[in-house]
């Protein structure tokens, strides 16, 4: 038997208390997405807020060329739509699908309400969820200025498998040179040296992370200035739950990948 995705398997869902579980996870939607998807363009208001269960999403810059530039990875452990409460309502990147799972969907408007409750439980978790955001924007950007792309394939390999259930991950080489704003080849060859040393294997879109030790060797710091205060300020709690949560099951992809194959594409 399949075990359905919980919402308890996100990090921030699980970090809230159960009364505030109990007013905001009967509004969520779980949604299967694949990768490619869009989950919302530069600029757009944002509808929905997202919290992924089993997948990552890149928040990602894209150029007037087409080229793009990834400036944060969001897994289980955050959420997708801050501008919702920050205030802004829009935002000029783009959040793309980058392995295909679910995510728990729930309306700007219901999860604005929640945030604005007078016991502020969800508000205090959120700002130091954007702190965290914030670490990992800012050193992402020193990552990609002073250090190897050896060092940010390492460091970025990490962060996913972090992020993920299992430390295999579903993409192609140029797909995360799409992310880097590194050529395929650097990336490739980079990928060659991970594997000659153990750390990694790959084949056909499938990397798998054998030695998480020697892949911390051979990053850079970033990572462990991203992790440590991702973990400082989201610590992992977990909540016994005596009765089924009720959600909304929808099967349907919420966007087809051909909406990005553009931006894709590019080396």
């Amino acid at each position: 038997m399949i075990k359905q995705p919980s919402p308890l398997q996100n990090r921030l869902l699980d970090s809230l208390p159960q009364k505030v579980q109990s007013r905001l996870i009967p509004k969520l939607e779980i949604m299967s997405i694949s990768q490619g998807s869009v989950l919302h363009e530069a600029a757009a208001n944002l509808a929905n807020v997202y919290f992924p269960v089993d997948n990552i999403i890149s928040l990602v810059h894209v150029l007037e060329n087409g080229e793009t530039s990834e400036i944060s990875v969001v897994g289980n452990e955050g959420m997708i739509g801050v501008s919702v409460f920050m205030g802004g309502n829009n935002t000029p990147n783009q959040a793309i699908v980058l392995t295909s799972g679910t995510v728990c969907r729930i309306s700007a408007q219901h999860f604005k309400d929640e945030f604005n409750q007078p016991d502020a439980i969800l508000r205090m978790l959120l700002l130091r969820y954007s702190q965290a955001l914030i670490t990992q924007m800012a050193q992402t950007l020193v990552c990609n200025r002073h250090h190897s792309i050896d060092q940010q394939l390492s460091r970025w390999l990490l962060m996913a498998a972090d992020r993920l259930p299992n430390n295999e991950i579903i993409m192609t080489h140029e797909l995360i040179a799409n992310m880097l704003g590194v050529r395929r080849e650097g990336i490739t060859s980079a990928a060659h040296k991970l594997k000659g040393v153990g750390a990694i294997e790959y084949h056909r879109g499938h990397i798998k992370v054998l030695d998480r030790l020697k892949l911390e060797k051979l990053s850079c710091e970033c990572y462990f200035v991203i992790k440590r205060e991702t973990d400082r300020l989201l610590p992992f709690h977990s909540h016994p739950q005596p009765d089924p949560v009720k959600t909304t099951i929808s099967r349907t992809p919420l966007y087809s990948p051909a909406t990005h194959a553009a931006s894709t594409s590019k080396t």
